[in-house]
């Protein structure tokens, strides 16, 4: 399994090298957020790359994503969304 840092954001799904995974929000802490815990749907091997992905609606309280606007990107002609989210242990 791998733990993730949220901070109030809605989780839809999540899968793994494209399968359902299973995942839970652990208790909110004050400052880091609610841990995220995924449970990969098979075991990896090491060195074995998985490819997360997480479907997720953010809130105007979730600081750890952040939107530019086109006019502050280098194409300027659309948005972009950027994460600090991390990996934290808990």
């Amino acid at each position: 399994s791998q733990v993730l840092d949220t901070k109030d954001v809605q989780v839809f799904k999540v899968t793994v090298n494209g399968q359902d995974a299973q995942f839970a929000f652990g208790e909110k802490h004050s400052f880091k957020g609610t841990p995220l815990e995924i449970t990969f749907p098979k075991e990896l091997r090491r060195g074995q790359e998985a490819v997360v992905e997480i479907s997720f609606e953010s809130s105007p309280n979730s600081s750890a994503l952040q939107w530019f606007t086109p006019e502050q990107t280098s194409g300027k002609k659309h948005p972009f969304l950027f994460s600090q989210c991390q990996v934290e242990f808990f």
